[in-house]
């Protein structure tokens, strides 16, 4: 703690974070665990830089609902805590996904499926609670994460939800979160938004959604994209696209890796460089660039930004998809440092 602290204290203290540069435009936020805030470097850098944080992992259903009869609050109820202290706004994230979702949600005490009636029904009291512990606090959920099959052959993804459910779940978890809180923002949340054959069919989602009165507000598009993808095009055609169903659209999981995209988990190959290497660099300052010109070309339409993670000293890309791959995805080095790119992100 002490080494943080002289640390902390060695770096020259900047004027204005990216919170500041952007206060016409949107707010800009970043993910964060419990323990990011014990770390004396990074609540620095969040404080300077961020003015609205998302839980990165302590509100997913498993984490903070382990046993039908259990809540774990103690690192939700800490970064909400902290954000009301600092005058941070909170994007709650997320109340229904396929992935980390307890296994009890869909078993009986007998280990057998559930009916649809008592799935729903959990899924209801689960939304129910957790919203309205934090109603007032905070200004907007990722209600139901990817949804949408990866398959382009498919339309909703086959998990549990849809086997037991149908699609009828998706269209209740809105219900719920709305009826729990009427105030906030409600957002379906996924990636790869920008490839025009799945941005169709979260279009077709969300369409379906508002032809059915559901009370959804908005769309997330994750953003967690790669040096390599996607093009300027593409990405301004998501986003006009969403707009066009008088949605409001946030880049809600904001991260550009240095890799071309991959989504089957794996291993580091013999001879694999994980180096950030200068050709990668420039690609990634073009990039950030590119999408933050866009970003603010959109400051109609787009009500947030926020990045999956607070620097590259630890990101999730560091062991997805390749375990024990170093990645350099964020404006901010391994030493909290602010690297090139940052300053081109600031710069217009």
């Amino acid at each position: 703690m002490l080494a943080a602290i002289l640390q902390l204290k060695s770096q020259p203290v900047q004027s204005k974070g990216l919170k500041d540069y952007y206060k016409n435009y949107f707010p800009v936020g970043v993910a964060v665990s419990a323990a990011d805030l014990k770390d004396p470097g990074e609540v620095a850098l969040i404080l300077s830089q961020f003015n609205s944080l998302t839980p990165e992992n302590a509100m997913k259903m498993g984490p903070i609902h382990p046993e039908e009869n259990r809540y774990n609050w103690k690192d939700a109820d800490s970064i909400v805590a902290f954000a009301q202290a600092h005058g941070l706004k909170v994007r709650g994230h997320n109340l229904c996904w396929h992935e980390q979702a307890p296994k009890w949600m869909f078993r009986d005490s007998l280990g057998n499926p559930v009916s649809k009636e008592v799935l729903l029904k959990r899924l209801k009291d689960h939304i129910t609670t957790v919203v309205n512990r934090y109603k007032g606090k905070i200004y907007a959920w990722d209600v139901v994460n990817e949804a949408i099959d990866d398959d382009s052959t498919k339309f909703l993804r086959n998990s549990l939800w849809y086997q037991i459910c149908g699609d009828d779940f998706i269209a209740k978890a809105f219900e719920y979160a709305h009826e729990a809180d009427p105030g906030a923002i409600l957002f379906y949340n996924d990636y790869n938004t920008e490839r025009p054959e799945k941005r169709g069919r979260v279009y077709r989602l969300l369409k379906q959604l508002l032809d059915a009165g559901v009370p959804i507000n908005g769309v997330g598009i994750q953003a967690h994209w790669s040096v390599y993808e996607p093009g300027q095009k593409e990405l301004v055609e998501t986003i006009k696209k969403f707009a066009s169903l008088g949605l409001k659209v946030q880049v809600t999981e904001l991260d550009i890796s240095i890799y071309p995209w991959e989504k089957n988990q794996r291993m580091l190959r013999p001879g694999e460089s994980d180096a950030y290497a200068a050709d990668l660099e420039k690609k990634q300052i073009e990039k950030f660039a590119e999408v933050f010109k866009t970003f603010r070309q959109f400051r109609e339409v787009i009500t947030g930004v926020t990045f999956w993670n607070i620097s590259d000293r630890n990101t999730w890309l560091d062991n997805y998809p390749v375990h024990g791959r170093k990645n350099y995805p964020l404006l901010f080095d391994q030493k909290f440092q602010p690297k090139k790119v940052y300053w081109k992100v600031v710069d217009f």
